[in-house]
């Protein structure tokens, strides 16, 4: 009897604790590390925030332990102190406002509007089932059994059917619609029919919304029995109405001002680049020397430990530990971050000059990671929600990592310079017949780039163009 043997190796990575915490420290963009530290701070005794001052000391402080912690050594300053200054250390005060959010704006109006308990109850249930944006995309009978399950009040859904429509009798028009029909109808609702344009609006919606959609206009017309001019004037007042109310009152309403922090500071002048991080409002961090001196303290002049002050000592020993590599571990993120942006910078100097897209060579992670030495997944986690500013605007950093493409002379063009391409033929067509994807590959394909149209496609989604038939216009 044979026994047949198999052996079957595997390799696998083990990451430590540390250089899990490591790769996320390196994922943080400016504003969440700054919140990661100061957690830090919180749940570490030992470190310390320390006041930025003008003149700022690079003294590293001693460093002890039962053996080496109770001697000085020769540990790197940053090891138990970091310095995040940057060149942008003007302050620049950050403004927030708070706005309403849309249920709160919903129920200030349903206040108003003297309605029984009981439907002042349905009806915050009914406002608290609305989307984001405005809609309401839930049926009512399964609202209605929800109801009886969480609040306890049997009802029904003719009943919510009401009181939905006293909700989309309040501002914002056509909040809690259950499709983008009635949404757009309860705008018009709350317009006067004064004038022909809106009055054929509101019949295009009502009674044609199907071909309205798919944008048979040569058909709408037809049995609408109205001319050209008319059909733009009506299509003009659809086009006035908003297809997601609810969105005015995202993230806390339009009071709220959207900002971004990059994370990267990139001065060009007199034909010299100057890159820095932006680490400003970023904790400066060190090791309190209290508890450094607690320990030389508690240790006797031959090393040796008291046994009540054996626990006492392990544990302020271990919080230092942490600290040290807590720290290091973010002198490590700055230094890759550092790294990585140099290289991207003087892979792409061309385009970082005056920020001309057409000037972007082609770049993707592997050209970077070869580059600094780093794996792709590294580079990966720094250019991703990272964001660095120039003299013309705030880049994201992973949007300037495009495909090559080969044109018939064998020349590399980014991916970029085919993309403007196509939005500028997109923006010259003719409305009333606009280019197909075969029809922009082949313009392409003439001008000498080898392009599939599946990839003009892909190109022509990823700059937010829909199909030519939704491009279509009058």
């Amino acid at each position: 009897m044979a026994i047949n043997q198999k052996q079957v190796l595997s390799l696998q990575q083990k990451l430590s604790p540390q250089q899990i915490q490591m790769i996320k420290l390196l994922e943080l963009p400016a504003v969440q590390l700054e919140q990661r530290i100061k957690q830090e701070i919180e749940d570490n005794i030992v470190l310390e925030e320390e006041e930025r001052s003008a003149e700022d000391e690079e003294q590293p402080p001693q460093q002890i332990s039962f053996d080496e912690y109770l001697r000085e050594d020769d540990t790197p300053s940053y090891k138990s102190r970091i310095n995040n200054f940057s060149k942008d250390d003007k302050q620049r005060p950050v403004y927030l406002t708070e706005g309403r959010s849309l249920p709160e704006y919903l129920l200030e109006q349903l206040g108003y509007r003297n309605l029984s308990e009981r439907d002042m109850k349905l009806a915050t249930y009914l406002v608290g089932s609305i989307d984001e944006d405005g809609y309401l995309r839930r049926d009512l009978e399964s609202v209605a059994d929800d109801i009886a399950f969480t609040v306890g009040i049997e009802t029904s859904a003719g009943e919510l059917e009401r009181l939905l429509g006293i909700i989309h009798e309040l501002e914002p028009a056509g909040i809690g619609a259950r499709d983008l029909r009635e949404c757009l109808l309860l705008q018009m609702a709350q317009q006067p029919m004064d004038t022909r344009p809106k009055r054929l609006a509101r019949k295009i919606l009502t009674n044609y919304f199907d071909e309205f959609v798919k944008k048979h206009y040569e058909k709408l017309m037809s049995r609408l029995q109205i001319s050209e001019d008319d059909f733009r004037d009506a299509i003009a007042e659809i086009k006035r109405l908003s297809p997601k109310p609810g969105n005015l009152y995202v993230e806390g309403g339009t009071d709220t001002t959207p900002y971004i922090v990059p994370d990267f500071l990139l001065d060009y002048q007199d034909g010299h680049f100057q890159l820095s991080l932006n680490s400003y409002n970023v904790p400066e961090v060190r090791i309190n020397r209290r508890y450094m001196d607690m320990i030389r303290e508690m240790v006797g002049s031959g090393g040796l430990v008291r046994e009540k002050d054996r626990e006492a000592v392990q544990f302020v020993k271990s919080k230092i530990d942490s600290a040290k590599w807590f720290i290091s571990a973010i002198k490590q993120r700055h230094d890759t971050l550092m790294r990585t942006m140099q290289t991207i910078l003087d892979y792409q100097q061309e385009y970082f000059k005056d920020g001309d897209k057409s000037k972007l060579r082609p770049m993707i992670l592997k050209d970077i990671a070869d580059r600094t030495g780093l794996d792709v997944s590294t580079i990966s986690r720094v250019v991703n929600s990272k964001y660095v500013q120039t003299q013309f605007g705030i880049i994201l950093l992973k949007s300037l990592f495009s495909e090559a493409m080969q044109t018939d002379s064998g020349e590399e063009v980014s991916s970029y310079e085919i993309k403007n391409i196509l939005q500028q033929c997109i923006d010259e067509e003719d409305k009333r017949r606009p280019l197909t994807d075969e029809t922009l590959m082949d313009i392409l394909n003439s001008k000498g780039y080898r392009i599939a149209r599946r990839t003009v496609a892909k190109y022509r989604e990823m700059l937010g163009i829909p199909v030519a038939r939704l491009r279509k216009q009058i």
